[in-house]
């Protein structure tokens, strides 16, 4: 039996065929009406959620994780005996680490370990998965984080999107980027570095944009031919299925993890996303 609780929230993109396998507890993040908060609209499946989005019906916003909602999660694990571990969404997109923190410091819980992953969508999935299939083999809470902290240090997030106004929108790029980008028409390709997004480079066309990141991952990947793969989209199984075979093709990749992205991270990603995700050397 586990004793340890992998803590984790609705922006890391696992399927849920995965979830049920290990002992992962996903918290939600709050997804609602930029116009009205208390409008929750997490009820919408994928495809309404981003069909709204395009037509102009919704423009949704998200919150963090609450102070109480980790402290009832905590509770209810450390009075199973159980040692909460908790990998959320980068610091640099969310309150909620600051959340976890502060509702560790008022349950005076020294043995819950938080982890700011500087991770999202997919790439925090492979993060919360690695640290779940060591939770499920009974390595100790430490153990997993000595290991996962480096892991989630060297994952790389590469993406691409069909519009910067979402990110602009949302605060996660400045208005000048937004401009460049949407000035000349090109298919931007965005990366995370130290947890925040930043384009990386501009490409014309959709070829152009799976052999950009294939490019990408060869530069940086370290034996992507041992690893486990991610690569998530919003709406965009066409795109992210030409980079699932570009990646086999290239790399002999066995292991490919697919999903949809979530409504927290396509709030703000927006419609026709696609992102992939791999250890860097």
């Amino acid at each position: 039996m586990e004793n340890v609780i992998i803590v984790t929230d609705s922006s890391s993109d696992l399927p849920e065929g995965i979830i049920k396998d290990y002992p992962i507890k996903v918290l939600p993040m709050p997804v609602s009406l930029k116009d009205d908060p208390t409008k929750d609209i997490s009820n919408l499946s994928l495809k309404e959620f981003y069909d709204s989005i395009r037509r102009g019906e919704i423009v949704p916003t998200t919150s963090q994780v609450t102070v109480p909602v980790y402290m009832q999660c905590f509770k209810e694990y450390l009075s199973q005996g159980k040692t909460p571990l908790v990998l959320g969404l980068s610091s640099k997109l969310t309150s909620s680490y600051e959340s976890a923190l502060l509702a560790k410091e008022n349950l005076k819980a020294d043995e819950i370990i938080i982890i700011d992953t500087k991770c999202a969508s997919l790439g925090l999935g492979l993060v919360v998965l690695k640290a779940a299939q060591m939770a499920k083999e009974g390595k100790t809470a430490q153990e997993i984080a000595q290991v996962i902290e480096p892991y989630a240090l060297h994952m790389e997030h590469i993406f691409t999107v069909d519009s910067l106004e979402y990110l602009k929108r949302g605060g996660r790029i400045s208005a000048t980027q937004a401009f460049v980008g949407g000035l000349l028409n090109v298919k931007p390709v965005l990366h995370f570095v130290d947890g925040a997004i930043l384009p990386l480079e501009n490409v014309r066309g959709r070829k152009n944009v799976v052999k950009k990141m294939i490019e990408i991952m060869a530069q940086r990947a370290k034996n992507p031919q041992d690893q486990v793969i991610g690569i998530s989209h919003a709406d965009n199984e066409e795109l992210a299925l030409e980079l699932k075979e570009a990646v086999i093709k290239e790399f002999g990749v066995k292991n490919i993890i697919m999903s949809w992205i979530g409504p927290v991270i396509g709030s703000h990603a927006g419609p026709g996303t696609v992102a992939l995700f791999f250890q860097n050397a």
